[in-house]
């Protein structure tokens, strides 16, 4: 009876695990990364730790990316996904080994041109085609959007993220998104205290014309307790022209700081020398006096079989502080 019993358990357990839709997917990476002027906190003699302190400019970097999706279709063709991300990275202030997080569950339901997702998911401005353009390095460390200081809705990868709501439309050469993030906020850290909400929301269109794609979003996020609203406003046209591809931003920003609100400006390049090397580079900058500048060039050479060498040098610049030259080279390999 006992081997009955464990026969049919064992049956049902395979049929379950047969009728599931489970996949693993992401990167790694690792190689060398150059900071002039690093600062990061280390261990101080007799105990306790030591902030903001100089450290080596050359570390070890690296990064180990696991995604785990989970699908199941309804016979209607509708698809409900979740999806969970293992992740560590290297400290980056210090050069010591991260270990490795599990962020928030993304959940989505997927028919056709529709796309619902819920909980820690991305929002209309990490979505929008374009915003990140090309970026140099194995690190990606330059970025044509470095003038944009607005915080918006984005996936963590590394912790919960917000329990929030992004929905997506596309038909044709359109497409058109929207997220909604609730958060409440106390005025005072006692019991009791008065509340108001911080609730942020973006709205974006694209749309495709040959090989050209533009695409425009929109965003808000309320201060609590009477201040004004945060606001960002992007503009983004990229093409393919033969091997070169390119990307011109554009943005305006409102946020509490005044010294960060403004325009922000910059373009990327990335152009194939032949099958197996890409060249790349990025400017990215912005009017108010405290925005960071950004510039610099990579490369990307194919091995084939999902790895490649990347590289990229570049520099940094925040306010009217001192330029700070940034560099890195090392292998991705994708699984």
């Amino acid at each position: 009876m006992k081997k009955v019993l464990f026969a049919s358990t064992a049956l049902i357990a395979t049929a379950s695990v047969a009728a599931a839709d489970v996949k693993f997917s992401g990167y790694g990476r690792f190689g060398i990364g150059y900071l002039e002027d690093r600062t990061g906190t280390v261990d101080a003699v007799g105990g306790g730790t030591a902030s903001g302190v100089d450290t080596d400019n050359t570390i070890l970097i690296s990064r180990f990316r696991l995604n785990i999706d989970g699908t199941a279709e309804t016979d209607g063709g509708v698809e409900f996904s979740a999806r969970v991300r293992l992740q560590a990275d290297e400290n980056a202030g210090n050069g010591e080994a991260g270990s490795a997080q599990l962020s928030g569950a993304r959940f989505s339901a997927i028919y056709g041109g529709l796309r619902v997702d819920a909980g820690n998911v991305s929002g209309a401005f990490d979505n929008l085609a374009n915003y990140y353009g090309n970026e140099p390095g194995l690190e990606f460390f330059i970025g044509q959007y470095a003038g944009v200081n607005y915080d918006f809705l984005a996936f963590s990868s590394t912790g919960s993220g917000s329990n929030a709501v992004f929905f997506q439309y596309a038909v044709g050469d359109f497409a058109f998104g929207a997220s909604y993030d609730q958060a409440t906020f106390a005025e005072t850290a006692t019991a009791g205290a008065d509340t108001d909400d911080g609730d942020r929301w973006d709205i974006s269109a694209t749309y495709t014309f040959g090989n050209i794609t533009a695409a425009l979003a929109y965003g808000q996020t309320d201060r609590p307790f009477g201040g004004d609203k945060d606001t960002l406003t992007v503009l983004t046209l990229g093409g393919d022209f033969g091997d070169l591809n390119a990307t011109l931003f554009v943005a305006d920003d409102d946020v509490a700081d005044e010294d960060l609100n403004g325009t922000a400006y910059g373009f990327s390049l990335a152009y194939n020398l032949g099958a197996a090397t890409t060249l790349t580079a990025a400017y990215g900058d912005g009017s108010a006096d405290g925005d960071t500048q950004q510039y610099g060039i990579g490369f990307i050479h194919d091995l084939g079989g999902g790895v490649s060498l990347k590289g990229g040098l570049g520099n940094t610049k925040a306010g009217d502080a001192d330029g700070r030259v940034r560099a890195d080279f090392g292998v991705n390999f994708n699984f």
